[in-house]
């Protein structure tokens, strides 16, 4: 078994080490840059034009490590399901926004319908294939608490969070895939302490691509994943949580996905009910980034704050 870790996170990281030179050119040719918006901090129009899209290479890493390393059971599948339902979601969000020249990329409801039938999907092989109960599992007391019917809405809800909570940390050098890889890393031992060992090779493996990925990504940035590669970097972790039925530890370990998402929700309701401003700008790193904070500082506090909040969530289990 232990072999078969290592596999998962070499393939997924030699995949993306190995597409780097080649996908990082030809999406320059194509023109597929980075549209910095105006309003952001300053120092980041220097990275208009940047290759975005780079999401691709992270989301094979993850495809071929898993496979190569997992066995095809119903669980391993649903994951990477869950995984390329959103890299699709992205990537057509990407390509409106890069290719056509629509800012405003796929809308809303079409991003939502795509989430709603990955969840009914989700949902349906989970109950009838996977045996996935109505019932959640609360942190700390170690206790399961039946919700009923009440579970698949929250299914929905965990699966268009968290990613559009990853897809929102993406906008330093680094961020997004260095707190992925911190939180997949945690994952991996909750899937272990739960006796998923198949899922904890999926952890595996993108804990391999997001690691890899830093080799272009981290600053200066040298290509972005894109929403091609922070909402299927989201989804897997929505599936990590949904398939370990451990949906409420994804709060604890992901905390600082939840406080990007939370400072972008607090700065819309203050900003229109108010008129006034709770952060310089959200998400939230953007407000420590115009307070006066180094980009790399910023990354690596969060990374920290990554690494604590996932030793919190393993002290639960």
């Amino acid at each position: 078994m232990s072999v078969s870790f290592v596999t998962a996170a070499a393939v997924a990281a030699g995949v993306v080490l190995l597409m780097g030179p080649f996908v990082l050119p030809m999406l320059r040719r194509l023109k597929f840059g980075q549209s910095i918006r105006e309003e952001g901090p300053k120092s980041h129009q220097a990275k208009s034009g940047t290759p975005t899209m780079g999401g691709i290479m992270i989301v094979l890493g993850i495809l071929l490590g898993t496979l190569l390393a997992a066995p095809s059971t119903t669980e391993i599948l649903l994951a990477l399901f869950i995984v390329l339902g959103h890299f699709a979601l992205g990537f057509l969000d990407d390509y409106i926004k890069v290719v056509k020249k629509r800012n405003l990329g796929l809308k809303a409801k079409q991003k939502l319908l795509g989430q709603i039938v990955i969840a009914l999907v989700t949902m349906y092989i989970g109950t009838r294939e996977l045996g996935l109960d109505t019932s959640i599992w609360l942190p700390v007391v170690n206790h399961q608490v039946d919700i009923g019917f009440l579970y698949y809405p929250l299914v929905l809800f965990v699966l268009v969070g968290t990613s559009n909570a990853v897809n929102l940390t993406d906008g330093l050098d680094g961020l997004a895939s260095g707190t992925m890889a911190i939180a997949a890393s945690a994952y991996a031992a909750v899937c272990l302490l739960t006796n998923h060992w198949d899922l904890a090779l999926f952890c595996v493996a993108v804990v391999g691509a997001c690691i890899a990925f830093l080799r272009f990504n981290a600053h200066p940035a040298k290509v972005f994943m894109g929403d091609t590669g922070s909402l299927a970097l989201g989804g897997a972790f929505a599936a990590m949580g949904i398939l370990t039925h451990t949906e409420l530890l994804l709060v604890i370990i992901g905390f600082v996905f939840v406080c990007e998402a939370l400072s972008v929700i607090i700065q819309v309701i203050s900003f229109q009910t108010t008129g006034k401003r709770v952060f310089r700008m959200s998400p939230i790193h953007h407000h420590f980034e115009l307070g006066g904070w180094s980009e790399w500082k910023v990354v690596f506090v969060f990374w920290a704050v990554g690494l604590l909040a996932s030793a919190a969530g393993l002290s639960m289990i």
